[in-house]
């Protein structure tokens, strides 16, 4: 529940909803479960994009609400697809949002009742359906020697709560920018070390956040050396995430850290980069989509009267803002030019 003091725009960082109001009022929300709402017939029609919200608020204060969702938008996806959802009574209607943008579907004028939003479920496009993605790794001390869990959700802020607190009932802790993934896939997790045999298959769906959520248990007899994760697409063998795992200053616990090779690889062919990287447009949206640059730093790149320059200005940039920073343009460009990646690290 909040206060608004005033008109504005206002935002909740732990939601993700947001609000433009004319003048003050109080605002009570919750999250919901799309489950007992969303009826069978109709969920072999929509995937939910994000949370289902109930809303309560003075009819006519709010302007404009945006409600969030996690579809990546850098993949060129058809935004046609996108309803928001209205639970009025028990019936579903659904409305076309007003605009849809990185993060949140944006509705003018709304009217409130149980809130969410929808994607329409093609049977040609659900596997090729990128989505915002969170990979969580918990210990769990109630277990002999070293075990862990590892999910594999949507970005969705209630499955996540409601993730980390079915682990806190079982005596876990979670161990402190990925590419998005696909609806329908299954992807590998695998390690990179011998002494460690790990292959397991994990699908990624939605499940509601009173559903028992779908992870993958790794047992570790033996902490004394370095573990690496890796997550692979099934679909095309390609790493979409890896980490590495080792044992922390008490025996008992386990730290964790992204293996960032792209700084390396970004330092090592920084003259061929800037002279045979292409899809400049593609890759800045997605930069701009994972909040790496702003749109500042996009016109200052395309400001540039030259495309080696351009490139030069990015990768700069990327160097600028740190090892994550150019992890992330390192992934863009694996995902969009692997045959390029390939051939430098090939001439390597």
């Amino acid at each position: 529940r909040a206060h608004l003091p005033g008109a504005g725009f206002f935002q909740w960082s732990i939601t993700g909803l947001s609000f433009k109001v004319k003048s003050a009022v109080t605002i009570t929300y919750r999250y919901t479960t799309w489950t007992g709402h969303l009826g069978e017939a109709d969920q072999e029609i929509w995937v939910p994009a994000r949370p289902l919200f109930h809303i309560e608020v003075q009819p006519g204060v709010v302007r404009v609400v945006h409600l969030p969702h996690f579809i990546c938008l850098a993949e060129d996806v058809n935004t046609s697809l996108c309803s928001i959802a209205h639970f009025k009574s028990g019936k579903l209607t659904l409305e076309r949002p007003t605009r849809l943008i990185a993060f949140t579907a944006v509705l003018e004028n709304p009217s409130f009742s149980l809130l969410g939003v929808l994607w329409r479920r093609l049977r040609s496009t659900l596997n090729s359906l990128p989505m915002h993605s969170l990979v969580l790794i918990f210990q769990q001390f109630s277990a002999a020697n070293t075990t862990l869990h590892l999910h594999l959700i949507p970005d969705d802020k209630s499955v996540k709560q409601a993730i980390e607190k079915q682990e806190m009932n079982w005596n876990s802790k979670l161990i402190p920018p990925f590419n998005p993934l696909f609806f329908g896939s299954i992807y590998r997790v695998t390690n990179s070390t011998c002494f460690l045999p790990l292959q397991a298959h994990l699908p990624f769906c939605y499940r509601s956040p009173k559903e028992q959520q779908l992870f993958v248990e790794i047992y570790v007899r033996n902490m004394a050396e370095e573990i690496g994760l890796l997550m692979t697409d099934t679909r095309n063998d390609t790493v979409v995430w890896r980490a590495s795992l080792r044992s922390g200053r008490n025996s008992s616990t386990i730290t964790w850290a992204w293996c960032l090779l792209g700084a390396a690889f970004m330092k090592k062919h920084k003259t061929k980069l800037c002279s045979r990287m292409r899809q400049l447009s593609t890759i800045l949206l997605h930069l701009r989509d994972a909040n790496i640059i702003n749109s500042d730093e996009e016109e200052e790149v395309q400001g540039q009267d030259m495309s080696q320059r351009r490139n030069q200005v990015l990768l700069e940039l990327s160097e600028k803002k740190g090892l994550e920073a150019q992890e992330q343009l390192y992934q863009i460009l694996q995902m969009k030019d692997p045959y390029l990646i390939a051939d430098l690290e090939k001439s390597s």
